[in-house]
């Protein structure tokens, strides 16, 4: 143990327990309801109302349903009563409205319902009335082009509702996506996607959907065509000023990455760089300083002086007003605002729960909405860059997360016959290092990881429609921490700007655990600070740099860590102990260090529940005491011999008896050459203990 692979980002997977919304509870009624009506679930009464001879009554419904479902615990009753078979009908609905809010209502489940329900969704067969509206919109788009730039568009609105749809379920089902192979939609989201010249909104929206299916689909990047690749690459070099516009080409990049295989060789080097330029641009934008000014433009605006106070574009550089986020809809004469679930983003490892409905915000919010698609870009860009620094190898993620369910189809010997090649250093190819390099991405990464501007939360916090922005903001800043890790995992010590650089971005580290009274309990943080400090320490001990943090520093994060219920928050802490410690282990008068240092591994050793956490800390504990005079006396004063002697078939045990039911071939594999090294670790103790 004590190395790690990188990281990779995922795509998002979607929230199962849905939202907070502030929509009602349910839909007002036009008469009093019967006895033998359901009164706790309005489904009953809205699922009728689909089969109203009234377009407007079967709009409202759809709509009503839209707003309902956001409400996780009625989706059951809506699925009881076949919601998907009666919506299904509705995306070819004579009214372009019904269809629109039939769309956002099935949108919506399928954010808000989660995985089973997505699965569920597909085997009833959406899919077939979804590809044939996505058709039709796509035959009407020239005829219904914007002629102004707040007139309603339709048809591409319905599109736009059509291709979140779609986009959630590839997200979700391999099924969905396998769909999206054979019926050959790649040309209908291509499609969408030329149309971000006038209709941003739209094209985000097909960026999105191209992001997802283009990751590990080879069937499909053996059909992208020239068309295809040239509408794709008129994105990423779209010079159009705006927020959303700098977002749409941040997606556009991830999505050229995900195809980088299928490029042509001799245009694989022009991609990219086109890649990486685009990516550093998008993290060189300051939120910190943009979003007050977003903040200012829009108080100026509403106190009637939007003329004289609106943001210039050139000023923010990609500001201004536009469309990158949803409308609301405007249903039986009152405005509705059909929420959309923001899923979950995962980090490689773990789900983190993102109760965010933001994105779907009135016409007079447009500073609101830059400020999000910038973050939202932001983000986007950090967690490209993360898969950017993995190799291709099927076992990415760390084998420390105790909670994946995969299980590998090569049985535990096959799998620690390659246990070398698991435990090597990353590098990064020739081409991905010299393109991140050139570009100074790890600098702008590094600067990433800062908190959150005061002022920019100051200004968020002082507005109930702003808050939604700080947690997209610490995102944006866990992201950038993950993506440190990453980088310092996969990149030279030269690259990273020498031993000094590497110093300096300790003490940086150290600062955002350290500079508050308390270390930071927030799970997503710790996971991300420690996964970068852990590399970081790497790296600098593989070096012989001298650290920076204090032992009473390094202790206090242990302590703080090792009580965070994610597994790899606590085994980070036990990794950077081992590190420390190893390190202490060369230098004259450790051995107190060195001895805290011991007691603190040994208790998680013997106490903690998981036994990859113990693992960890007896892995940690041969690092520090296998050599040297510190070590020695440090050991002898801790008893560290009869404390493994203990620990020894206890650990043994659990293996046996734990281990097959809940951990992982990968897992098994390193815990089992643990139970190796105890074993001969002891022997060298006792050979020691004995001078």
């Amino acid at each position: 143990m004590g190395k790690s692979k990188s990281n990779k980002f995922k795509r998002p997977q979607f929230n199962s327990v849905g939202l907070p919304v502030g929509a009602v509870n349910d839909v007002e009624e036009d008469h009093e309801e019967d006895d033998h009506v359901d009164t706790d679930c309005p489904a009953v009464e809205l699922l009728e109302k689909l089969q109203s001879p009234s377009a407007d009554v079967r709009e409202f419904a759809c709509a009503s349903i839209s707003r309902v479902v956001q409400q996780s615990q009625t989706i059951p009753s809506f699925l009881q009563r076949d919601v998907v078979k009666r919506l299904g009908p509705m995306l070819l609905d004579c009214s372009l409205a019904v269809r629109e809010t039939a769309a956002g209502a099935l949108r919506n489940l399928s954010a808000c319902g989660g995985h089973e329900v997505c699965e569920d969704m597909v085997k009833q067969d959406i899919l077939t009335p979804l590809t044939s509206l996505l058709r039709e919109c796509c035959a009407g788009f020239e005829a219904s082009t914007l002629s102004t730039r707040d007139q309603k568009n339709t048809v591409q609105d319905v599109a736009n509702e059509s291709l979140n749809l779609l986009w959630n379920l590839c997200e979700s089902s391999s099924q969905a996506l396998s769909v999206f192979n054979r019926v050959g939609l790649l040309d209908v989201v291509i499609q969408c996607l030329e149309t971000h010249t006038h209709n941003v909104e739209l094209a985000i929206s097909a960026a999105h959907c191209l992001h997802t299916v283009t990751e590990d689909n080879p069937e499909l990047l053996c059909s992208m065509n020239v068309a295809a690749l040239a509408s794709l690459e008129n994105a990423l070099g779209s010079s159009s000023p705006g927020m959303a516009h700098n977002h749409l080409r941040t997606l556009a990049a991830g999505v050229m990455w995900n195809l980088k295989s299928s490029l042509p060789a001799a245009r694989q080097a022009q991609a990219l760089g086109a890649v990486a330029a685009t990516l550093a641009q998008c993290l060189a934008l300051d939120a910190g300083v943009l979003i007050p000014q977003l903040r200012g433009a829009e108080e100026a605006r509403y106190a009637g002086g939007a003329a004289a106070a609106s943001v210039d574009p050139g000023d923010l550089v990609v500001g201004g007003a536009t469309e990158a986020l949803a409308m609301e809809e405007e249903v039986a004469g009152e405005e509705v605002a059909v929420e959309e679930a923001a899923g979950p983003k995962r980090n490689g490892k773990r789900a983190v729960k993102d109760n965010d409905f933001s994105d779907l915000l009135p016409r007079d919010k447009g500073e609101l909405r830059d400020a999000g698609a910038l973050l939202a870009a932001q983000q986007t860009a950090l967690e490209i860059i993360v898969n950017m620094c993995c190799s291709d190898d099927p076992s990415d993620d760390e084998w420390e997360e105790a909670s994946s369910s995969d299980e590998s189809e090569a049985g535990p010997d096959a799998l620690c016959d390659g246990l070398t090649g698991l435990m090597s250093p990353l590098c990064l190819s020739a081409e991905v290092h010299a393109a991140l390099v050139n570009h100074s991405i790890p600098e702008k990464v590094l600067k990433k990881t800062q908190f959150p501007c005061k002022e920019a939360m100051d200004a968020c916090q002082q507005n109930p429609s702003w808050k939604c922005l700080i947690e997209k903001m610490q995102r944006v800043q866990y992201r950038a921490l993950t993506c440190l890790h990453n980088i310092l995992s996969t990149m030279d010590v030269e690259s990273l700007g020498g031993a000094e650089a590497l110093q300096g971005a300790a003490r940086h580290l150290s600062s955002l655990v350290f500079s508050a009274p308390e270390i930071p309990k927030e799970e997503e943080f710790l996971e991300a600070v420690t996964s970068a400090m852990r590399s970081l320490l790497q790296t600098i001990a593989s070096k012989n740099i001298p650290q920076c943090m204090s032992a009473q520093q390094l202790m206090s994060l242990s302590e703080a860590a090792t009580r965070c219920d994610v597994v790899s928050v606590r085994v980070n802490a036990l990794a950077i102990l081992g590190i420390t410690g190893s390190t202490l282990a060369k230098e004259k008068g450790t051995a107190d260090t060195l001895q805290m240092i011991g007691n603190a591994l040994l208790q998680v050793a013997s106490k903690d529940a998981n036994l990859v956490v113990n693992g960890e800390a007896l892995d940690a504990l041969l690092d520090v005491f296998a050599d040297g005079d510190e070590a020695e006396k440090a050991a002898r004063n801790i008893q560290l011999l009869t404390a493994l002697k203990t620990l020894q078939p206890v650990f043994k045990s659990k293996i046996r008896k734990e281990g097959r039911g809940k951990y992982s071939p990968e897992q098994l594999c390193v815990l089992d050459n643990i139970k190796v090294n105890l074993r001969r670790f002891i022997g060298y103790l006792e050979t020691v203990m004995k001078k």
